[in-house]
Formats: structure tokens, C-alpha cells, sequence
């Protein structure tokens, strides 16, 4: 089993806001691989989405899996107490964290630009600080979809909606993050890294 995570807020005020680039990425990700439509469930405060026997499951080079099952989730609980979310998932399902993968943005990073890592500290994003808080662990994979800004105040800047110019970059970087999160699925974090992590330098 695999759980992939997209950190965002919930209602429609936080659309197409930096901070929902997480939710943006999994609805791609989701309609791509052709994914059911997302549910909301109570028991995991969050939207989810399940598919078994994906396509993408093919030739697997991740952890050890208990069953060919992809989870999609997007929390409802807000950003900054998403460590809920993923502490219920985990505790209702069978799944490694070596096997849990969470989406966000970083507002350190260029806007176009895509970093992914593991065991990484918070780096001042609310909802991973939430997540390893509430884990007690770093240990799991991280995608960080770039979207800085010329304003560097970080409450400001995560709230703040893409200009259309800026909204054209994001569709080319949700879609490289969905290519990200299959090759990762089917060639390991290794690869993975050396692959997508080049085009920082």
C-alpha cells in the first residue's frame, strides 16, 4: 500500500492559493491515472481517494507492499493541524511510512521549480512542522512544489492567489509532480532524487 498526501486548506476561498499546490498536484495525479472521484471521510478527516491494482503499481521498486492499494488524501483539517489527517490514515491502515508520500509547497523554492527529499526538517511549512510533531518522525518523503514570490512574508505569500502568468508555470509543475510521484512509485527514491532534483542546480 501506498499513501500519498497533498497538504492544502479546504474551501473554495483557498483556491488556486500558493498554499494549495499539494491539493492542485493530487487532483492531477488523481485524473490522470483515472482515479475515483474524492470522498469525504469522517474517520480520516480528509477526502480520499482509493484505487487497487493501479497502473502504476506495475514493477514496483518501492517498500514492501501489504496489498496493491494507492490512497489518495487531501486533509480537511486545515493546513496547520494536517499531522491529524495522516496520524489517522496510518492508524486505520496497514501501510510503512517508508511508503508515505506528502505533496506541499515551498515557498523557499523557485515557482516552476520541483525538490523532493526525505527525512527533511519542516522548514517553516505548518503542515509538515504538524505532521512530524504529531508522527513523532521526519522519516517520510516529501515532494515540494516550488512557489516563491517576490514577497518573502511567508503568512502573506502562502495565501496569496497566482497571477495568470504565474498559473501557467503551476500547470507545467503539477504535472511534472504527478510524472515525480509515478517514477517514484515505480523506481524508488534513489532515482527518483537524481532525476527530478537536478533541475535545482
Amino acid at each position: 500500500m501506498i499513501i500519498i498526501v497533498g497538504l492544502g486548506n479546504p474551501g473554495q476561498k483557498f483556491n488556486h492559493t500558493r498554499h494549495n499546490a499539494g491539493f492542485e498536484a493530487l487532483d492531477f495525479f488523481a485524473k490522470k491515472n483515472e482515479f475515483p472521484k474524492f470522498e469525504f471521510s469522517k474517520k480520516h478527516h480528509s477526502l480520499i481517494s482509493v484505487k487497487t491494482h493501479a497502473h502504476i503499481l506495475k514493477n514496483v521498486s518501492m517498500e514492501k507492499m501489504t496489498d496493491e492499494k494507492v490512497i489518495l488524501a487531501k486533509p480537511q483539517t486545515f493546513m496547520n493541524d494536517s499531522g491529524l489527517a495522516v496520524k489517522k490514515l496510518l492508524s486505520n491502515v496497514n501501510c510503512q511510512l517508508s511508503n508515505v508520500i506528502v505533496v506541499h509547497d515551498d515557498i523557499d523554492i523557485e515557482l516552476g521549480k520541483l525538490k523532493i527529499s526525505k527525512d527533511s526538517g519542516a522548514g517553516g511549512h505548518k503542515g509538515v512542522e504538524s505532521i512530524i510533531n504529531t508522527l513523532g518522525t521526519k522519516d517520510f518523503i516529501r515532494l515540494k512544489i516550488g512557489v516563491a514570490a517576490d514577497d518573502k512574508l511567508a503568512e502573506e505569500v502562502v495565501l496569496k492567489k497566482f497571477t495568470p502568468e504565474e498559473q501557467k508555470m503551476l500547470k507545467l509543475i503539477i504535472e511534472k509532480t504527478s510524472g515525480a510521484i509515478e517514477y517514484l512509485i515505480k523506481n524508488g527514491l534513489e532515482k527518483t532524487m537524481n532525476k527530478y532534483n537536478k533541475s535545482l542546480d
